[in-house]
């Protein structure tokens, strides 16, 4: 087989062996995908500032994030669907996120529910939820949170609305896959991915079916959904969902300074600049692009964090630069789990953290804490060009 070397290669190999549906579910954005397809081209008009003849011998990507010493700033952040990706994918990106010594965040719509993952792990790992509007269930939600031993809760604040996809929608995604004439033609030829998913510990959505009154079945739970995404969310009520939980609450789906002000105020201990991946609203700025401004914003109230758009270690080392203090990868290790299981979600890690440190080094730096923005050499623009 051809070395996997970077991210590329692994979305290859991904998109090879996973149906299309959940292929497109991972690979796409809402309505003309031009902010899907931004939040990774944005970063190459940053350029990193080479510096030469700088002891470099003793570098370290380690790093701090939330209440974890991190081998490198990089989380995995929380994918739905991840075990239809790969058999038991849940559980299998946890146990790799944990061997590699990085935040692993767990979906609320995921197919391995909390607690397959908690019992097949034995290590905290973070946990997101939506901003529903049925009390008795977040309560319950967070209840089952804390007695596996989540050690932070991701409360998703940009999904009040679903944006339309409209790959998922001709595909006619579903958990499990229908039975259209396209998916089993399509399915037939993934006979890899099909003989995994016959042992799965799970084939539905594992923390919601069975443990809300009405679903016992994921026919019934379009209809639950749509109904309990709270369209009327204010901060008010983000404040109510942070109090559910007595522990460390990240914000996510900040785009915007005077939310990130709002956010800090309603209680949160990090932030995550984050457009869900250019998944919401189509026409949005770059996560990349409301990065500093943000950090500018808040200074040193709360972590600031990146998601959407990266693929590489450089991409996570210019982040740091404009003032994260750590990123979270999705589609990144998607890719690698899709192709590999578990061993493609360790060779994901693997890959940025090597371009991360051989990048640090090259621009003279051995630790993260001596990166900033006088290492890029960027438009006086790019943060503002669109406000």
């Amino acid at each position: 087989m051809t070395p996997i070397t970077n991210i590329d290669d692994l979305k290859r190999l991904y998109k090879r062996r996973v149906p299309k549906m959940f292929y497109d579910y991972a690979e796409s954005g809402s309505y003309t995908e031009k902010t899907f397809r931004e939040n990774t081209s944005d970063f190459d008009e940053i350029k990193l500032r080479q510096r030469i003849a700088i002891d470099i011998s003793k570098r370290t990507t380690a790093s701090h994030m939330l209440t974890q010493d991190v081998t490198m700033p990089v989380a995995l952040a929380p994918v739905g669907l991840t075990g239809m990706q790969h058999a038991d994918g849940e559980i299998k990106a946890a146990r790799a996120a944990r061997d590699f010594g990085v935040p692993y965040t767990l979906s609320t719509m995921s197919v391995n529910s909390i607690e397959q993952v908690a019992d097949a792990t034995n290590a905290p790992f973070w946990f997101q939820v939506y901003t529903l509007n049925d009390d008795d269930f977040m309560r319950n939600l967070m209840a089952r949170a804390k007695d596996a031993n989540c050690s932070a809760i991701v409360i998703t604040l940009d999904l009040q609305v679903l944006g339309q996809r409209h790959k998922d929608i001709k595909n006619g995604l579903s958990t499990p896959p229908k039975p259209t004439l396209s998916n089993l033609i399509n399915l037939s030829t993934k006979w890899r991915w099909g003989l995994g998913m016959l042992g799965a510990k799970s084939r539905t959505f594992g923390n919601i079916v069975g443990h809300v009154e009405g679903v016992s079945d994921p026919t019934n739970l379009g209809a639950w959904t749509n109904e309990k995404f709270d369209a009327a969310l204010d901060w008010d009520r983000v404040r109510e969902l942070r109090n559910m939980w007595d522990g460390p609450v990240i914000l996510k789906g900040i785009m915007d300074v005077e939310d990130a002000k709002k956010a800090v105020n309603a209680g949160a201990d990090a932030i995550v600049v984050s457009n869900h991946g250019g998944r919401q609203l189509d026409g949005a700025i770059s996560s990349i692009r409301a990065l500093e401004p943000i950090v500018e914003a808040v200074g040193d109230k709360v972590d600031v964090y990146l998601d959407s758009g990266i693929r590489s270690g450089q991409d996570v080392l210019k982040a740091v630069a404009l003032g994260a203090k750590g990123t979270l990868i999705g589609r990144s290790y998607i890719y690698g789990l899709g192709a590999m299981g578990q061993a493609g979600v360790t060779k994901s890690l693997e890959v940025i953290q090597k371009e991360l440190d051989i990048s640090m080094g090259l621009c003279g730096k051995t630790s993260l804490k001596d990166v900033d923005r006088d290492m890029l050499m960027m438009t006086h623009d790019f943060s503002t060009r669109w406000s």
